[in-house]
């Protein structure tokens, strides 16, 4: 039986202590805490995986979904590869207070120490306050020495590239750059399915009970990508009504599509599930005789074994396209 539906799964929200309230004022979750840190739009993370909140399948978790469905639902190739785990995990983060400064590990370190994958990730800024920035790499290339005596001095900051960011700015982040999100910056990220991060300073920031979160020196040292690049920003244009490609890895890719009124889109050449994030506006995907709305901050899931969708925006709206080549 094939799977027939485009799938929309319940958000898993994460009260983290630099978390805040964009999450809900600006992309309607809806949470009792204040301090909303990270949405979860689709996880198959050991304990926090998916529920689908749509159609015939509602209620079925992403796992479920998998061991049902297989290749129809992931593509050949990809379930040939990951078996019954989903490879990517989405999130949409907001950012109140800076997060920590941190990095992960690669797939082979990953494995051997914490049997899971690596974790290469890839940032899409949503909104930025005034000022607001990411730390994003070394400014120029780095001994471990001189690493550690930065870090010892609490002066990371001096040798740590920053930028001030806004709408739009994209940053790919590869297993072993250095890297955090700073206050006032609400993302959607894209990453390999892995919630492995060894945090390397925190701001001597402390837990609401006066406890400080762990730190993970030692690990870190052999896992950081010491060198420095000129921009770490990436370059990318998007054209109205067409997919453009933003970032391409072996883990992922994923495009811009800005939309103004109807666009009909065949993933024919695609051995992969499609993933839409709504960064801005709001959207009608069309399926067969179905229709699923779609507005910012809300994410929907296109099975690899369904090719032609068509997407109907009344304003200009823009979305993610992610997917697996």
């Amino acid at each position: 039986m094939k799977i027939n539906q485009l799938i929309k799964f319940e958000p898993i929200l994460k009260d983290k202590i630099w978390g805040g309230e964009k999450l809900a004022t600006l992309l309607n979750k809806h949470s009792k805490s204040k301090d909303i840190g990270e949405s979860w739009e689709i996880s198959d993370v050991e304990g926090d995986t998916s529920i689908v909140v749509n159609g015939a399948l509602k209620g079925k978790n992403l796992k479920e979904l998998i061991l049902k469905y297989t290749s129809d639902l992931v593509g050949d190739k990809i379930y040939a590869h990951f078996g019954e785990k989903f490879p990517l995990l989405i999130k949409f983060i907001d950012a109140k207070e800076a997060l920590s400064i941190q990095l992960h590990p690669n797939d082979q370190l990953a494995q051997e120490r914490h049997n899971s994958f690596g974790k290469t990730e890839m940032w899409y800024v949503m909104q930025a306050d005034k000022n607001a920035n990411l730390i994003v790499g070394f400014q120029k290339e780095v001994s471990p020495k001189e690493y550690i005596k930065h870090l010892d001095n609490k002066s990371l900051l001096d040798i740590l590239n920053v930028d001030e960011v806004q709408k739009g700015d994209v940053y790919f982040i590869p297993t072993g750059r250095v890297h955090a999100i700073g206050a006032g910056v609400l993302l959607a990220e894209i990453q390999q399915t892995s919630d492995i991060t060894y945090r390397i300073y925190d701001w001597d920031r402390p837990n609401p009970d006066g406890t400080f979160r762990d730190l993970h020196t030692e690990e870190a040292i052999d896992a950081i990508d010491y060198s420095a690049k000129d921009s770490y920003k990436t370059v990318y244009s998007k054209n109205e009504n067409a997919s453009s490609e933003i970032v391409s890895c072996q883990y992922f890719t994923t495009n811009v599509l800005p939309i103004k009124g109807e666009v009909s889109i065949n993933h024919q050449e695609k051995d992969s599930f499609v993933i839409y994030m709504c960064v801005e506006g709001n959207v009608t995907f069309q399926y067969e005789n179905q229709t699923e709305k779609l507005k910012t901050g809300e994410t929907i899931l296109v099975p690899a074994c369904i090719k032609n969708i068509k997407i109907i925006a009344d304003e200009v709206s823009e979305l993610l396209e992610v997917y697996i080549k």
